[in-house]
């Protein structure tokens, strides 16, 4: 993998700068010597990175610095850097203008390039660099005109639909499909990163209310399918397939994952589904079949987002972690869990997420679990604030050193050191 000329060795046999309670001792069986240790850095209205928009391009690159030496500090090996918030880019791409969040203005040059720096620095400290896209998110509003003048959905207006008080992408036009595979596309040929990797947005979240108005899509391109939603998944279906196979054409080391909201269907919907009665189901309401991603092997990995606790009436952590590791079982796809880092300490989370342990707790569960190769935490301004020290406890119980990434279908092995 990129990034580990002459350091794998230190990174599977010495320890990481210290962190409070690391000295405590580990539970359970030794550790892996290769595991998925991540952390999402959003840039989405500036989340986690840049603080703010307009900053220096010297105050933006100290503080994705920061964040990268803080990964190291707990032990981590991946950052999952957003790098396509909203149609827009951290790096000087031809098909969409510069990121709003960086600047405060989008299409504004920052003057420098985040995402060359990115992985730059995260290679020098041993950390992958998987490049996070959101395919389909135009604006956090519906205005236009506050688009740049040459923004995609300024140029073709009939790309994007307005939906609860948003814009999107329709992923029912083959012509936006094709588009946003190659903006994303452009970022792997052009920088040497590990992974390509996708959040949950596909198609939107559902408003009470509200209706998608892609009927006219639907009407053109939808007659070979028995309905509108099997049509809308076929979309995300081709959507993913394609991109997986694009990926390997262009470099077929970089890996490709997708982290979906972790109720596929509810049993009771489905008798192949999670032991969960959650509200949102992706095959129905998102239209996104992650089942199906795992089984057809379009993905390298796929990063569930078990955002609730053990114990959690409705999605409880503790059901939904062993359907997920069913799922993946002899697919050859990694299972690596996406951790609610950001509820720990939050006020207005249940009792649970007021623990230091309920984390770590999680770990331990996991380990059990054959599949799990890791686990990402949500999210870097957590990973560093760390209010409660649940960051710190999961480090001290379960990351006494530092470790390498799993090598995945298709990637180059490590260098040796």
């Amino acid at each position: 993998m990129a990034g580990t000329t002459g350091a794998v060795l230190a990174m599977t046999g010495t320890a990481a700068p210290a962190v409070a309670g690391s000295e405590a001792p580990v539970r359970g069986s030794a550790p892996r010597r290769d595991a998925f240790r991540g952390v999402w850095i959003a840039t989405i209205s500036n989340r986690d990175w840049p603080s703010r928009g307009g900053l220096s391009a010297a105050e933006q690159r100290a503080e994705l610095l920061a964040h990268l030496d803080t990964a190291v500090e707990r032990r981590l090996n991946t950052v999952v850097l957003q790098v396509r918030p909203s149609a827009d880019a951290l790096w000087p791409s031809p098909h969409e203008p510069w990121a709003e969040c960086l600047t405060g203005t989008q299409g504004r040059d920052p003057g420098w390039d985040p995402l060359a720096t990115a992985v730059e620095e995260a290679h020098a400290r041993d950390l992958e660099l998987h490049a996070w896209f959101n395919p389909y998110r135009v604006a956090n509003h519906t205005d236009r005109s506050r688009l740049v003048a040459d923004h995609p959905a300024r140029v073709h207006p009939e790309w994007a639909l307005a939906f609860g008080g948003k814009l999107y992408y329709n992923p029912g036009l083959p012509e936006v499909r094709r588009f946003v595979q190659d903006a994303m596309l452009d970022a792997v040929r052009r920088y040497d990163i590990d992974a390509v990797h996708w959040d949950d947005y596909f198609y939107p979240y559902p408003v009470a209310g509200q209706e998608f108005a892609d009927d006219e899509a639907y009407e053109r391109y939808g007659g070979d399918s028995p309905d509108k939603a099997s049509w809308r998944r076929r979309n995300i279906d081709l959507l993913v397939s394609e991109m997986s196979v694009r990926i390997k054409e262009v470099k077929p080391d970089v890996a490709f994952g997708i982290s979906p909201f972790a109720v596929w269907r509810n049993v009771a919907t489905d008798p192949a589904g999670s032991d969960t009665s959650g509200g949102i189901q992706t095959y129905d309401d998102l239209y996104a079949d992650s089942r199906k991603w795992v089984r057809e092997g379009w993905l390298d990995h796929v990063v569930p987002q078990l955002y609730w606790h053990i114990g959690q009436p409705g999605t409880d952590y503790a059901k939904l972690l062993p359907w997920w590791d069913e799922v993946v079982r002899g697919t050859g796809v990694g299972l690596y869990v996406g951790e609610a880092l950001y509820k720990a300490g939050d006020p207005a989370q249940p009792e649970a997420w007021q623990d230091p342990k309920e984390l770590s707790r999680h770990l331990e569960l996991a380990a059990r679990h054959p599949s799990v190769g890791g686990h990402c935490f949500f999210a870097a301004k957590e990973v560093a604030e760390d209010p409660i020290g649940a960051m710190a406890t999961v480090v001290a119980d379960h990351y006494p050193t530092r470790v390498r990434p799993p090598r995945e279908r298709g990637q180059r092995a490590p260098a040796s050191g």
